[in-house]
């Protein structure tokens, strides 16, 4: 019996000294990267494991791997347990040592579970004395933890953690360590540095919003007071000079015009009579001035509607891109004389709308640099020049008084199309940086000082 239980507690003694050695080793390190390494590799002396990793909470990524020197952050197997640790340090049990296995990877990720790990994964987190968690120590292994295994383990969790946030806390106070000892020379360094800052001359920028539009577009107004019966056209759809763009009611002229041709047709029946009896007849000869204006009158009225008739059927006055918004808007809608109904533009032929809020408005000459960010691409800017600054501020769609700028685009570029919107940044004059950060809190300050 003397003989089975000696090599027992040999054993047992074994690993405890091998539990002591690596919690001075650990205690003794000077930083994190090389506590990182000896807790992946050097704890395979007192637990068996195929694989380890260490996981950094603060900064969300692997840091170590046991066997490996570099790790590389966007490899699949690092994507894989980047993405499990993540949702794993959300959950309840994050605080305590758990056995991970594929039942616990989201359903995407259980058949790559055989492929990366082994069947278990030990969760073993090390956290402060405050119980914010620093990271946690990944084990991959073939078999469970058994009762003395996982003793052993939670004495090294607690050596590792302790030795880690002791290596934490000494970096920050070797950080601000001088800082501590000399903090007038640090506040007159600080003071200085932002003093030279301050005077650093920058160059004034502003942002706007801003679309292309069509330089000189043809605006197709309504040639008369009508309902709009149909578009014929799509918007941006390209048409040549004398295409059928919009087609308007039609029906009231066609009826006021069959009027007017019979009261044509029975003012010049009533003409000819009276001409006939003006021969025998003096009463009849001194109406016939009056029957021949009545006449023109009524051959006025039918050119009229004739030309009214044509009219509402609108035609393209030039090649270009029909600009307009959604037709099914326009269908059944009442136009009054003179109102806009869509333009006419080349695609090519564009220039820059800015709308600059008044609080953000700065000096500004024709000429300045001016890059647009559009929406859709705004990793590559286009250049265009400043041209013309609206005098006066006007309301803006969202109801917010702007000032209306036009910008020409430096060169042609196939992005440029009539429609896009994007972010114009404007250049004005250098400045210091202390006038270009304070610039709003120095204006709000002259109104209440009066300086």
């Amino acid at each position: 019996m003397n003989a089975s239980v000696t090599p027992l507690r040999d054993k047992r003694a074994e690993r405890l000294a091998v539990l002591l050695q690596l919690e001075r080793r650990a205690r003794a390190e000077a930083d994190l990267l090389g506590l990182g390494f000896l807790m992946v590799n050097d704890s395979r002396q007192l637990l068996d494991y195929h694989e380890a990793l260490l996981w950094h909470h603060d900064e969300g990524r692997i840091s170590a791997c046991s066997g490996l020197a570099q790790l590389e952050a966007n490899a699949p197997f690092m994507l894989f347990l980047r993405r499990h640790c993540q949702h794993w340090q959300a959950q309840p049990w994050a605080a305590e040592l758990r056995e991970l296995s594929a039942a616990d990877a989201d359903a995407h990720s259980r058949d790559e579970w055989s492929e990366y790990l082994s069947q278990y994964l030990l969760w073993v987190p090390l956290r402060r004395r405050d119980g914010q968690l620093l990271g946690c120590l990944l084990l991959s292994r073939e078999q469970p933890l058994a009762r003395p295994e996982r003793a052993m383990l939670e004495l090294l969790q607690d050596a590792y953690a302790h030795a880690w946030a002791s290596l934490a806390h000494s970096q920050r106070r070797h950080s601000l360590g001088w800082l501590r000892k000399r903090p007038r020379r640090a506040l007159m360094i600080g003071l200085a540095a932002l003093l030279a800052l301050a005077l650093l001359p920058v160059r004034q920028t502003v942002l706007a919003p801003a679309e292309i539009v069509a330089r000189e577009p043809a605006v197709l107004r309504a040639p008369l007071q009508a309902v709009v019966e149909g578009m014929l056209v799509q918007p941006n759809q390209p048409v040549k000079a004398g295409d059928a763009l919009v087609q308007l009611d039609k029906r009231e002229l066609e009826n006021r015009l069959e009027s007017a041709r019979q009261s044509l047709a029975a003012a010049d029946a009533q003409l000819r009579q009276t001409r006939q009896q003006a021969l025998f007849d003096e009463r009849a000869k001194a109406a016939l001035a009056e029957l021949i204006t009545r006449r023109d009158q009524a051959r006025a009225d039918v050119d009229y509607l004739q030309s009214n008739l044509e009219r509402s059927l609108i035609l393209a006055p030039r090649d270009g891109v029909a600009i307009f918004d959604d037709p099914s808007d326009w269908i059944g809608r009442p136009v009054s004389l003179g109102e806009r109904i869509l333009q006419v533009a080349d695609p090519h032929d564009a220039r820059l709308d800015i709308h600059l809020p008044v609080a953000d408005a700065i000096a500004l000459e024709p000429g300045a640099e001016v890059l647009l960010f559009l929406n859709s691409q705004p990793g590559s800017p286009l250049q265009a020049s400043l041209q013309r600054y609206g005098y006066r501020a006007s309301p803006a769609a969202d109801g917010s008084m702007a000032y209306r700028l036009d910008a020409n685009f430096a060169e042609q570029d196939p992005r440029i199309r009539v429609g896009l919107k994007g972010t114009a940044k404007l250049y004005g004059h250098s400045t210091l940086l202390f006038n270009y950060v304070l610039r709003r809190p120095l204006a709000a300050l002259r109104v209440y000082l009066g300086w």
